[in-house]
């Protein structure tokens, strides 16, 4: 067992055991809460009915100040209640990704793109995929970031910042503060609305600019109809007070589209910005040792006003703006106080003041938050090494290297290093016995490298490189592609890009496979040549035996490796090894006679 399967397991009994606690605490000043409530109206019913007026309103404001105390009280305890209850599910997460139960996991589908350099072939999202195996947040902004890290390889001085940054996060120390931290933004309710899409079109509208005597509508309006309609109390004449709520009115009325957009545009934030709030609260108490990390601690605290705080008037404006949600509350408080306008105005102000610098919060708590998933992720997985960067130009030097996606026990590590611009190293091998998820392993620990995150091997050394792969080319009607003439396109982008002087890592799995053997040798020997002579190397299988004779024909640059498997009777037996040289053993035919097609044994 995983020595942090354990740990995770006893964080989840005892945050379990917190949790029950908690709730039998948030039940008793539930009821207290209704003790209060019948305790004031039965005081309030005894003096009124006294005929004391005056002791029956003071019991009732006091009891009613006390119910909202014990209303505060009680809702503290749910917050701690809800948050134990997350941490005890977070824990149990991380011990279903330990053992590569992934399904119940955002795969960031959204993210899919099939004409990427890389992600399809290498399974970076969609079901059972790295990010599934990698990502924590929940907020949106958390996961594009994150995204957005697994498909562009970082500078190296950005990575080597990242990988001090998660290191620290990834401390023993450090890991009840970080889990507080990955559960804040589960207590809120997060939709596909996006916040920068919100920011975006506020920073277009400019209302009151448009009307700026209705500015001072929106203040003087208000107190003129209170005030009349004090005075019809008194026994003034009606027609004023009816005269200034028909201007309301009517105001509204005219402008009712321009409310329904604010409205619109706003209600689907508030639970975000209420999350961020909580985030960046707990973020901006917490000192850091890491420079990345202390850098996005202390810009959060530019300007005047804390960005928690900027943040949380926001979320406070657009709460005010829901109470139209209830029709009748809606008619008095925008036929009487013009509700809307007002809070049109309170959120126009808060952008004057406060939109720079929520935004670019924002982006900082998106990077925090994609270093909070590599550093759960580093400290679940504790044997995993962290990569070193080379200067050396294509230097790939790993020590048991896996693919972070196959969770068994069993699972088979293999050593490589090669270096230099323009070497191939050709994988030729049987059916199943490895090639291709080699390619993938490869590839998939890259990727970890050069957005920061640790990698599954012992040990590994890398150059900075764009990967490129092509593995997964099939055919598109809709395009009137097929499987052959898809591959021959990734090809050419390949080859485009090494026209660049891009230094490009490539990983092509049974290249040319859609055509006949003839063509595919000498269309495969023709690209290894070419790629020879342009600033990329990398790595070729293949079942083509033939092509293990370009390392006589480029010795230096072309070297040979294969995965290798035995029969027994009617069993296929694989040890997943890479092995230098020549595949000599195949079992094709052997696979064909289990699956009950008549061919003869071959020797």
């Amino acid at each position: 067992m995983n020595n942090r399967e354990e740990e995770f397991k006893q964080r989840a009994s005892a945050f379990a055991e917190q949790e029950k606690q908690a709730a039998s605490r948030s039940r008793t000043v539930s009821w207290l809460r209704v003790v209060v409530f019948v305790l004031g109206a039965a005081v309030a019913w005894y003096f009124f009915s006294a005929g004391n007026i005056s002791a029956g309103v003071i019991s009732i404001v006091v009891f009613y100040i006390l119910f909202l105390l014990v209303m505060r009280w009680h809702s503290r305890l749910d917050y701690k209640y809800r948050q134990l209850q997350l941490l005890h599910q977070l824990n149990l997460q991380e011990i279903e990704r330990l053992h590569g139960h992934l399904h119940q996991f955002d795969g960031g589908t959204g993210f899919r793109d099939d004409h990427h350099p890389y992600t399809s072939d290498l399974d970076i999202f969609g079901s059972d995929s790295l990010f599934q195996l990698v990502n924590r947040s929940v907020t949106g902004i958390g996961k594009l970031r994150l995204a957005q890290w697994l498909r562009q390889a970082a500078p190296a001085n950005e990575v080597l910042q990242r990988q001090e940054a998660v290191a620290e996060l990834a401390q023993p120390a450090e890991q009840v503060w970080l889990q507080q931290a990955l559960v804040k933004p589960r207590h809120y309710k997060h939709t596909e609305s996006d916040s920068q899409q919100f920011f975006d079109w506020l920073r277009q509208q400019d209302f009151y600019r448009q009307y700026p005597l209705l500015k001072v509508l929106v203040f003087v309006l208000p107190m003129l109809t209170l005030a009349a309609i004090a005075a019809w109390l008194y026994g003034y004449p009606g027609y004023l007070p009816a005269t200034l709520l028909v201007v309301q009115y009517l105001l509204g009325l005219r402008f009712q589209k321009v409310r329904d957009a604010y409205y619109e545009q706003s209600i689907g934030m508030y639970e975000a910005m209420q999350s961020y709030t909580d985030q960046l609260q707990h973020l901006e108490q917490h000192p850091f040792q890491a420079p990345l990390l202390e850098g996005i601690r202390s810009r959060l605290h530019k300007g005047n006003t804390p960005t928690s705080a900027a943040i949380g008037k926001v979320a406070t404006i657009i709460d005010y703006f829901s109470w139209r949600l209830s029709t009748l509350m809606s008619f008095f408080l925008n036929t009487i106080l013009m509700w809307d306008f007002v809070w049109i105005y309170r959120l126009e102000s808060w952008k004057a003041q406060h939109l720079d610098q929520v935004e670019e919060a924002l982006d900082l708590l998106a990077e925090f938050e994609s270093l909070a998933s590599l550093a759960a992720f580093q400290y679940a997985h504790p044997h995993y090494a962290i990569p070193s960067l080379s200067a050396i130009p294509f230097a790939f030097d790993a020590e048991q290297l896996a693919h972070p996606l196959i969770f068994s026990v069993d699972r088979i590590a293999n050593d490589l290093a090669m270096q230099g611009a323009g070497k191939t190293i050709v994988v030729t091998g049987s059916n199943m016995s490895g090639k291709t998820t080699f390619l993938r392993t490869v590839g998939i620990n890259m990727v970890l490298t050069f957005m920061g995150a640790p990698v599954c091997a012992r040990k590994l050394t890398v150059a900075p490189v764009q990967v490129y792969t092509a593995m997964r080319t099939v055919d598109n009607l809709a395009e009137n592609t097929s499987s052959f003439y898809a591959e021959l396109k990734r090809l050419r982008i390949l080859l485009d890009m090494t026209e660049r002087q891009e230094p490009v890592f490539y990983l092509l799995d049974e290249i040319l496979k859609g055509t006949n053997s003839r063509d595919r040798h000498a269309g495969a020997m023709a690209l290894i040549r070419q790629l020879h002579q342009r600033t990329a190397s990398g790595l070729i299988s293949t079942h083509d035996l033939e092509l293990g004779a370009m390392e006589q024909e480029l010795p230096g640059s072309v070297e040979n490796y294969s995965f290798n498997s035995t029969i027994e009777g009617n069993k296929i037996l694989f040890d997943y090894t890479l092995q230098r040289g020549i595949c000599r053993s195949f079992n094709a035919s052997k696979l064909m006679q289990l699956m009950g097609i008549a061919i003869e044994d071959t020797v």
